[in-house]
Order: C-alpha cells, then sequence, then structure tokens
C-alpha cells in the first residue's frame, strides 16, 4: 500500500491489529462452539472471552517475535494468546488448521472492504446523478472514433457513466456474496476431528454463509471473482476519467477538472491547468487491475492445498481494495467540482457548419423519394466542401443551392432539419430509464 493512495478507514482493515482481532474472534466463537457440543470445558471459552473483555493491546512486535522462532504466523499468535490466557488455552484451535483461521479472517476482511467500497459507489453515484440533472439539456457534440457524429448532451454522457457505476455496484454486491463464507472444516475440509456444527456457529457470528464444500481452503474461485469485479469497476473508473481527460484538451475545452487557488498546473509553464486527478486516476485503475491475472491464477492449487496463493493475497487484497477505495472517493470528488463549460460546447457544434445534421438530410431524402444510394451522395458531396472549408462553409446553405437536393426538399423543409432540439427529443425517457421516473 502506498500511503499516497491509501485513506485510513480502509487501510485499518488490513492492520495486523485487525487481522489479529479476527483471529481471536475465530478461535474464541469456535472455542465457545466446541464447549456446547461438549469436546472443550465451558471454562475455556469462558477464559479467553474475560481476557478479551479487558480490551488487551495486540502486541504486534511480541507475536512477531515469536514467529521469528515459529516461522508459522499462527502458532505465534497462539502461543502469544496462551501466554496471557493461561492454561485453558491449551483448549483452543481444537481440531483446526491454520486455513481455518487465514482463510475465514481473510473473508471477514474482504466484506469489511466491500462495504466501504459500496460507500464510495453510492457517493459516486449521487455525484453523477447531481450533475447529470444539472445538464440534461445542455447540448454537445457526440463523438465516434474522436470525430463529430451527432448532437448529444452532458447529462446524457454523465447518465450513461451513472447506468454503468450502478451495474458496478450490482456486481460488488453479488462479489460480497460470493466471497463472504466461512471454513472450519480441518486439515482437508473433511471435518475429522471438529464438528460442521462448530463451522455454522462461527459463519453465523462472523456474518458469513458456511462453505458448502472446502478442501483446507476456501476455493479460489471465489477471490479470483471478487478482485474481476474490483478489476471492472476500475474500468469504469478510467473510462470516465478518460472522457473527461479529453474534454479538458484545449482544443475541445468542454469540461474541466476543478483547479483551486494556490494549484499550480506546470513547475516550468505558469499557464497549464492539466488533468492530473483524472490521468492519476487512469494509473490507479492499471494498478487495481494488475490483481486480476494473479487472482485467477490462484485458482488452480495442488490438490487439496499448497501457498502458492497465500503470498500473492497479502498484496492483492490490501492493495486492491485500498486503492480502488481511494480513486472512487477522487473520481466523485472530480465530478463533485467539474467545471462545465456549455458556451464552449455550443461552438463546438457549431464548429462544423452543421455537418451534424447530415443524417436528418440523408432520411428526408429517402423519405422523398431518392433512393438511399442517391440520398447519401447528395449529402456527402456537399458535407465534404464544408468538411474541406474546415466548417467555414455551411452544409444548409450548400444544400438549398443544391438543385438535386430541392428538387426533392424545399428550403423551408431543408431548414428544419437544423434544428438541434430534434436530438433532445428522447432524453426524459433515457433519464427514466437510468435514474427512474421524476
Amino acid at each position: 500500500m502506498v500511503p499516497r493512495y491509501a485513506r485510513p478507514q480502509m487501510t485499518a482493515i488490513w492492520s495486523p491489529e485487525n487481522r489479529y482481532r479476527i483471529w481471536f474472534e475465530i478461535e474464541a466463537h469456535a472455542t465457545d462452539a466446541l464447549a456446547e457440543l461438549g469436546v472443550v470445558p465451558q471454562s475455556a471459552a469462558k477464559a479467553l472471552w474475560d481476557w478479551w473483555a479487558t480490551e488487551p493491546t495486540i502486541d504486534v512486535a511480541a507475536i512477531d517475535a515469536i514467529e521469528a522462532v515459529t516461522k508459522h504466523d499462527v502458532i505465534a499468535f497462539l502461543t502469544w494468546v496462551a501466554e496471557h490466557v493461561g492454561d485453558e488455552a491449551r483448549f483452543m484451535h481444537q481440531g483446526m488448521t491454520s486455513s481455518d483461521v487465514l482463510d475465514t479472517c481473510l473473508a471477514v476482511q474482504l466484506t469489511q472492504a466491500t462495504d466501504i467500497l459500496l460507500a464510495d459507489l453510492d457517493a459516486l453515484l449521487e455525484a453523477i446523478k447531481r450533475r447529470a440533472h444539472e445538464h440534461k439539456l445542455t447540448p454537445t457534440i457526440g463523438r465516434s472514433h474522436g470525430i463529430h457524429a451527432e448532437p448529444v448532451t452532458f447529462g446524457l454522457k454523465l447518465a450513461e457513466a451513472y447506468a454503468e457505476f450502478a451495474r458496478c455496484r450490482t456486481r460488488l454486491i453479488a462479489a460480497r456474496a460470493e466471497i463472504a463464507t466461512c471454513a472450519i472444516s480441518g486439515a482437508v475440509g473433511t471435518f475429522a476431528n471438529i464438528d460442521p456444527r462448530v463451522e455454522a456457529h462461527v459463519a453465523a457470528k462472523l456474518g458469513l454463509a458456511i462453505e458448502p464444500v472446502s478442501t483446507q481452503v476456501i476455493p479460489r474461485d471465489r477471490h479470483a471473482m471478487f478482485f474481476a469485479t474490483l478489476g471492472v469497476i476500475a474500468s469504469s473508473i478510467e473510462r470516465l476519467s478518460v472522457e473527461i481527460r479529453h474534454l479538458q484538451r484545449t482544443e475541445v475545452l468542454e469540461a474541466e477538472e476543478y483547479f483551486s487557488p494556490g494549484q499550480k498546473g506546470s513547475s516550468a509553464m505558469p499557464h497549464k491547468r492539466n488533468p492530473v486527478l483524472t490521468e492519476n486516476l487512469t494509473g490507479l485503475a492499471r494498478m487495481v487491475r494488475s490483481a486480476v491475472t494473479p487472482a485467477l491464477e490462484n485458482v488452480a492449487l495442488w490438490h487439496e492445498r499448497d501457498i502458492s496463493h497465500s503470498s500473492v493475497e497479502r498484496f492483492i487484497g490490501p492493495d486492491a481494495t485500498v486503492t480502488l477505495d481511494f480513486a472512487l472517493a477522487r473520481l466523485a470528488g472530480v465530478v463533485d467540482k467539474l467545471l462545465v463549460y456549455p458556451a464552449r460546447m455550443q461552438k463546438n457544434l457549431d464548429r462544423m457548419g452543421g455537418l451534424v445534421h447530415s443524417q436528418r438530410v440523408l432520411l428526408a431524402l429517402t423519405q422523398a423519394g431518392a433512393s438511399r444510394e442517391d440520398s447519401y451522395a447528395l449529402v456527402q458531396r456537399n458535407a465534404m466542401k464544408v468538411w474541406e472549408s474546415d466548417g467555414q462553409l455551411s452544409l444548409l446553405d450548400l444544400l438549398k443551392a443544391d438543385a438535386d437536393v430541392t428538387a426533392r426538399l424545399s428550403a423551408e423543409q431543408l431548414t428544419d432539419l437544423f434544428d438541434l432540439g430534434y436530438h433532445m427529443k428522447h432524453v426524459d425517457t433515457i433519464f427514466a430509464r437510468v435514474f427512474g421516473a421524476a
């Protein structure tokens, strides 16, 4: 985790202190269940919770020192707890294997992280929705292949982003359910030395589902799906960021990141106002997606388990969730403060001498009796003159002067075809689909 791109609430989830607290709760809840089943004495579970009630400080350094000798993190933790709890601690971990603790803990941490990410998405969606309604009918040029196509509205651009992130939210909810499973099934998942009721009890206490069948570990296809979902969300972040970056280009300048008082754009050029936040978001998206392939490769483990996945997850668990949390919050801020320039949008719309209305003329000519091929040729031969003049000529004027065109369409009919409002007649329909009825 890079502190520059991390927020405290998310990083706390991946701290050693939080990890060890979750480990303790797993062990103590399991001991409760074992006591209820008569496998261990009730006094053992009570001793654990009595010590925990004193709110002991998690001595990470002490646990690390034990691990330096044992070369085993779970054993080091159990040894440290036993040093404080005393003789009753020998009943901890009865019939369990380390992965029961590690995998269940990871499930808890990922669900905790997901809850933060869902809140981040909610904040982003709210910002996008507000700005979309603000610019619902702000006309701007739609581009395909980076070239002027036909008019849209800036609100529609944002509605599109809203719908995309709403899908991301749905996927993340599904990914949370996929990852939130508990396995307390013993050395190779057979429950040979521990009753399945212990697993059910721990799962209920931690808000997890039981893993239907585990080996020594929870199957890693769950984790692969989780990180793939984070990767898709990152790509959606990049998509909106790239749109904003393009709109901020000097030749376009239809929208721009907020530039705060005292902010500097360049160490050499005092005039610069660069899209640094959305450029940064593009880079962060790449980092989140970099977790996807290792997560997919973690699915194939040897037999009931090897540990080739373990080191990978120590990286990608914290890094992907912390980075995505930061990115979502940053994007929400960008959208919230985005500077939008409707006059420049209109200027760009008008820049190519009415070419954006060419399809309407094409369709009108076909409806007036011309073949599609002839109609296309009539419009294109005039449109190319406008294109080559860099918009200095007017498509409407050229069409009105073209006898082959006016033989089909009157000057008044041609003028009507250049109405910008025509392209906005279904904006309300699209908004109702995206945001619901007003």
